[in-house]
C-alpha cells in the first residue's frame, strides 16, 4: 500500500503515435533528446524527479541563504550526522559534483579504483582524474533469486592488488544499491569484508551511499543478523565502516538537487573543503540555496522511515510482477528503485554491436510514450556488460494504472518485434564514458 496520497498533481500528456515517431528521429534516437513535455510516462531516473513531502516543502520556506554560516547547513550536517553518522560533510549541487570533490582529491594519474560496479559519471571521474576503474563484480545469473546480486568479490580486488600494486590502488568504493548491476542490494556482510579488503591494501573505503536507504531495507528482509533491527538503524550500521561516502541527494534524500561528501578523516576533510570551495561553492552552501539544504536536511530523515521505504520498494517490485506477466524478461529479485529488462532475451535478434537495448528503450517510447533509458553496450561501450534497459520509478510519483500503461507498451512492442532493426551511432562526443547523454543514432540500413 502506497504511504501516501496526492496533494498537488500535474497533467500529463500522451502525443500522438506520428508525433513520437518524429519526435524519436529529431530527437536522433536517443532519448535524452526528448522534451519532458513530450514523455508521459518518464523512467529515465529517479534522480531528483521524485515528488517532496509537504515537510520539505515547509522546511523551504525557512532557508537561511547566508553564503557563509547558514543555520541550513547545520540543519543538514544534523541530520547526515543522525541518519548516516558522518559529522563531516561537504555539499555540492548534486551527486556527480560530490564525486567530483572527493575522487579529485584521491586519484592521480595511473591510480586504479575498483568497486563492486561503476556507474557512468563515477567511471567518467575516475578517468577524469587519470586513474582507471575497475569493476569487480560477484558473478551473477541474471534468472537466480540470490538476495544480494549487487556485492563485490573481494577476491577480486585482491587479485588486482596482485597484478598493479596495491600502492597504485588509492580507493576502494562500494556503490549501495549496486546501479550498475540492476539495482541490486550489498549486504551488510559484504561491506563489512570490503573495508578489510580496504585496509589489507591500505585504501580509503568509499561507500557510493546514493540508495543507501533501499539498501539498508533489502538488508532487514534479507539479512538474517538485521531481520528485527530498523532500517534506520541498519543504514547507520551499513555505513559504519566507510572512511568516506559520497551522496547524491537527489536519491534517497528525496530531493530535486543537492548531494555531499561525507569523511572522516581530518586531513582528507580540509582537502575536499577546499576542491569544494573551488568547483561547487563555499563550504557552507555548495552551490545550493539554503532552501535546497533544508530539502535534503527532511528527506534524509523521511528515507528511513518504515513505511516510506516499505512503500518504494514494493512499488518497484510491483511493476516487475506486471512486466513479467506480460513475458518481459527481467533482471530478478527487482531492484530497490528500478526494473531493469533483459534486451538480449527480449530482442534476440539484434546483435549487441546494433544496440538492442537502446532499441528496445525508442520503441517502448514509439509504443507508449514511455521514457527509459539502456545501460547496456550504448551507455558503457566496451565494457562486455548485460544488455539492459533501466525503468526508473520516481519516488512518489506513480501509481498502479501508470505500471500497467508501461507493461502494455512492452506488449506492444513485443508484438512487432520481428519488424525492428539495429541502430548505429552517427555522432558521438570525444568522452566514451559520457556518450550516452547526447551522442546521435540512427536505424541500420
Amino acid at each position: 500500500m502506497r504511504a501516501y496520497r496526492a496533494k498537488v498533481v500535474e497533467p500529463i500528456h500522451l502525443p500522438e503515435r506520428d508525433e513520437r515517431e518524429a519526435n524519436l528521429e529529431s530527437a536522433g534516437y536517443n532519448v535524452f533528446n526528448l522534451d519532458a513535455e513530450d514523455v508521459f510516462i518518464d523512467l529515465l531516473t529517479d534522480s531528483g524527479t521524485g515528488t517532496m513531502s509537504d515537510e520539505q516543502w515547509a522546511a523551504m520556506m525557512r532557508g537561511d541563504e547566508a553564503y557563509a554560516g547558514s543555520d541550513s547547513f547545520k540543519r543538514l550536517q544534523e541530520s547526515v550526522n543522525d541518519v548516516m553518522g558522518f559529522e563531516k560533510i561537504v555539499p555540492a549541487h548534486q551527486g556527480r559534483g560530490a564525486e567530483n570533490v572527493l575522487y579529485g582529491v584521491l586519484i592521480s594519474e595511473g591510480d586504479y579504483v575498483p568497486n563492486n560496479t561503476h556507474f557512468d559519471t563515477t567511471r567518467a571521474h575516475i578517468v577524469n582524474n587519470g586513474g582507471k576503474p575497475v569493476d569487480c563484480p560477484i558473478d551473477v545469473d541474471a534468472e537466480d533469486e540470490d538476495s544480494f546480486k549487487g556485492n563485490l568479490d573481494p577476491d577480486k580486488v585482491r587479485e588486482l592488488a596482485d597484478e598493479v600494486g596495491a600502492e597504485n590502488i588509492p580507493a576502494l568504493v562500494v556503490t549501495v544499491t549496486n546501479n550498475s548491476m540492476a539495482g541490486q542490494p550489498v549486504s551488510v556482510e559484504n561491506i563489512r569484508e570490503a573495508r578489510d579488503v580496504a585496509d589489507e591494501i591500505d585504501a580509503t573505503f568509499v561507500i557510493d551511499a546514493c540508495r543507501f536507504a533501499e539498501n539498508a531495507y533489502f538488508v532487514q528482509q534479507r539479512e538474517d543478523e538485521f531481520s528485527n533491527a530498523s532500517v534506520a538503524d541498519i543504514a547507520r550500521e551499513e555505513l559504519s565502516s566507510a572512511d568516506a561516502i559520497v551522496m547524491s541527494g537527489k536519491k534517497d534524500a528525496l530531493s530535486n538537487i543537492g548531494g555531499f561528501v561525507g569523511v572522516r578523516d581530518e586531513s582528507l576533510f580540509e582537502a575536499t573543503k577546499q576542491r569544494g570551495i573551488l568547483y561547487e561553492g563555499f563550504t557552507t552552501y555548495g552551490g545550493l540555496a539554503g532552501r535546497d539544504l533544508e530539502a535534503m536536511a527532511v528527506g534524509l530523515r523521511e528515507a528511513v522511515t518504515e513505511s516510506y521505504i516499505e512503500s518504494r520498494v514494493e512499488q518497484v517490485a510491483e511493476l516487475g510482477e506486471l512486466l513479467q506477466e506480460a513475458g518481459v524478461p527481467i533482471f530478478a529479485p527487482t531492484g530497490g528503485h528500478a526494473v531493469y529488462v533483459d534486451a538480449e532475451k527480449f530482442l534476440p535478434e539484434i546483435p549487441r554491436e546494433e544496440f538492442p537495448g537502446q532499441v528496445l528503450t525508442c520503441e517502448l517510447y514509439r509504443e507508449g510514450g514511455v521514457r527509459g533509458v539502456e545501460l547496456g553496450e550504448f551507455a558503457f561501450p566496451g565494457e562486455d556488460r548485460p544488455q539492459l534497459v533501466r525503468l526508473c520509478l520516481p519516488r512518489r510519483s506513480y501509481f498502479r494504472d501508470h505500471l500497467v500503461h508501461i507493461a502494455e507498451s512492452f506488449e506492444k512492442v513485443a508484438e512487432r518485434r520481428d519488424e525492428l532493426s539495429g541502430l548505429e551511432v552517427v555522432a558521438e562526443p570525444e568522452m566514451a564514458e559520457l556518450r550516452h547523454f547526447s551522442a546521435e543514432l540512427e536505424p541500420v540500413e
